[in-house]
């Protein structure tokens, strides 16, 4: 399977109705999420951050982010308070996905086929979000929009910040709301980037995937094993090489 021009720079949304390519995920079609608490120490930050502005400073931050844009990917304010924008996701994914459908997919034609394959590394896809969605939604927005089987739990959001020379990867809780984030960063990507990766291992809620998800997982560790495997074994035959023709050329001086 190819990763189309499309997906990589495919428009999503998570407010208005879609058409072809443009996806949509209303807050209510997610489920509360399940597992590990969240990280209730930054969660209780950026709410205490939050209720310090008001919708009027808030409509003035909006205006200033608008005026600091130099695309069309503007904030909007509306009448409820609740307002809406863009944000952008690199997606940087070390182990392969399971992606639904296939030729055998469809009423009558048998069970929906999955295939895992390696999604190239840097794709960006544009989400437009409101100040409610949450980082797991924003998750499970890219993932449906991609025909992503995984389960959730295996993806995490981080936020990427650039300070003098130095690079910060934060990993985002899932409660926190990368609209906001956006909003109080400002335009500039390098100020604050959106990164989506697999959850650190130590952190994955394995009780959350299904046996069949398991063993999935554990393929693709004896596929990566065997490649490592590989690697290591060819390069041990090039040095014994070198190292072979060095001996023969230090036996026979010219």
């Amino acid at each position: 399977m190819t990763w189309t021009s499309t997906m990589s720079s495919g428009y999503s949304s998570l407010e208005d109705d879609s058409e072809e390519f443009f996806f949509t995920a209303r807050t209510s079609f997610f489920k509360k999420p399940h597992g590990k608490p969240t990280d209730c120490k930054d969660v209780e930050k950026e709410r205490e951050l939050r209720t310090r502005f008001s919708k009027e400073e808030i409509g003035r931050k909006i205006e200033q982010y608008n005026f600091s844009v130099k695309d069309h990917l503007k904030m909007t304010l509306n009448s409820n308070g609740v307002y809406t924008g863009f944000i952008k996701v690199q997606l940087e994914l070390r182990r392969p996905i399971t992606v639904r459908g296939g030729k055998g997919a469809g009423p009558g034609r048998g069970p929906e086929q999955e295939e895992a394959f390696y999604l190239p590394r840097g794709v960006v896809n544009t989400l437009h979000i409101s100040s409610v969605n949450t980082a797991h939604e924003v998750i499970r927005a890219l993932l449906h929009k991609f025909t992503v089987a995984d389960n959730p739990a295996k993806f995490a959001l981080f936020k990427r910040c650039r300070r003098e020379d130095q690079v910060y990867v934060c990993k985002l809780a899932e409660e926190e709301h990368p609209l906001f984030l956006r909003l109080v960063a400002g335009p500039n990507m390098d100020a604050l980037s959106f990164v989506l990766r697999e959850q650190p291992t130590g952190e994955v809620i394995w009780d959350a995937f299904s046996i069949p998800e398991l063993h999935n997982f554990l393929r693709i560790l004896d596929k990566e094993e065997e490649e490592q495997l590989q690697l290591l074994t060819r390069r041990y035959v090039t040095y014994r090489q070198k190292l072979e023709e060095a001996l023969r050329a230090a036996g026979n001086p010219g």
